[in-house]
């Protein structure tokens, strides 16, 4: 056989083979969950679409809460949180919880004359706007803040998530850190009481969307977001006293001043970090799957995706509004993927992409 025949039956061959890759790749995998990460997982999903033979991914923002009850029921191949779980729960609900990436939440308003990271307030000062404690935008508290901006008399308009949502757990919980007073009335969860009068919002783009359309209007959403829809976002004074502005940098300067870095603890806190450029309100994002899936071979269809993701983790999040994970970070997790193991006792095969 001549060397070009050759090459065209190994041609064929391969050609054969590919019904078989796409069936293979061709059950859609379905995340759903936290809306803070979701822009992000979207593009993962068409990169990864792209790259991979008749793969098929989507990922629905529904709020971090709905994330951990969907996966939990096993309803969906992954959930979205941005609130981990305890190891108590992940043994109790048989999950695997894995670090993807880590952003910023930023507090955003809409007010006339007042762009961009021209607003500046300091945690204790938000805490109070966020608890209805300070009424009107030209409050001398917030005067005496901001020098040489000009204030306006509006009353001002809260907005907070209608959801369950990772995002208010992660604001929340930086304001009751930065304020006992907040920490005492509202404290931190998904879904706290405010007090007062507020306007609600479904998800993170319902938050941007709300915003749009109230006057003296404060909102709190992914930095993504800011960058994506032009938002008028405000510096917070940091761990170390400085005023910042959101950044990926900010987000990398908390990584590093914290035990996320150092020892590799991916539960670490990133909140308040003293470095100077470091932005105050960084948080991890997580996926859950589940550990004894019924079926390998469905299972390792949503574990190749996400471990894609985790081993092209500083490619994929460069340029998001995102920082990614801490190498050190990366390896370890690699672990938990080989952990997981079918009813039938086969490890699902994952790593074939």
């Amino acid at each position: 056989m001549t060397t070009s025949r050759l090459r065209l039956a190994a041609l064929a061959g391969l050609i054969s083979l590919l019904p078989l890759f796409a069936t293979t790749a061709s059950a859609q995998v379905r995340g759903i969950g936290a809306s803070f990460p979701s822009k992000v997982y979207e593009r993962w999903a068409r990169t990864y679409e792209q790259q991979t033979a008749g793969a098929a991914v989507s990922y629905k923002a529904t709020g971090s809460g709905d994330g951990v009850k969907q996966i939990s029921a096993r309803a969906v191949d992954f959930g979205g949180s941005d609130t981990p779980l305890p190891a108590d729960e992940l043994t109790k609900r048989k999950l695997v919880q894995v670090p993807m990436l880590i952003g910023g939440i930023v507090p955003v308003v809409k007010l006339p004359g007042i762009g961009a990271n021209k607003l500046q307030l300091s945690g204790d000062v938000l805490a109070d706007v966020m608890a209805a404690r300070i009424a009107k935008w030209n409050d001398p508290r917030i005067a005496a803040q901001n020098p040489g901006v000009a204030l306006p008399a509006l009353r001002i308009q809260r907005i907070v998530r209608a959801d369950r949502s990772g995002t208010t757990e992660g604001f929340t919980r930086y304001l009751s850190e930065v304020s006992p007073a907040f920490k005492a009335e509202i404290g931190a969860g998904q879904a706290p009481k405010w007090p007062g009068q507020v306007v609600t919002a479904e998800g993170n783009d319902g938050m941007v969307k709300a915003l749009a359309e109230t006057d003296g209007g404060i909102a709190y959403v992914s930095y993504d977001r800011v960058v994506k829809d032009e938002l008028a976002g405000v510096r917070l004074v940091n761990g170390s006293g400085v005023a910042v502005a959101a950044s990926e940098a900010g987000f990398r300067a908390a990584i590093l001043d914290s035990d996320v870095s150092r020892a590799g603890n991916d539960l670490a806190s990133l909140m308040n970090r003293p470095a100077s450029g470091a932005w105050p309100i960084t948080q991890t994002s997580f996926v859950l799957f589940d550990a004894e899936p019924a079926d390998a071979e469905r299972a390792a269809q949503g574990m190749r995706f996400l471990y894609w993701c985790l081993m092209h983790g500083d490619d994929l999040t460069r340029g998001t509004g995102f920082a990614p994970l801490p190498v050190n970070l990366q390896a370890r997790l690699t672990a938990r993927f080989a952990g997981v193991r079918a009813k039938d006792g086969r490890a699902p095969q994952y790593m074939n992409f």
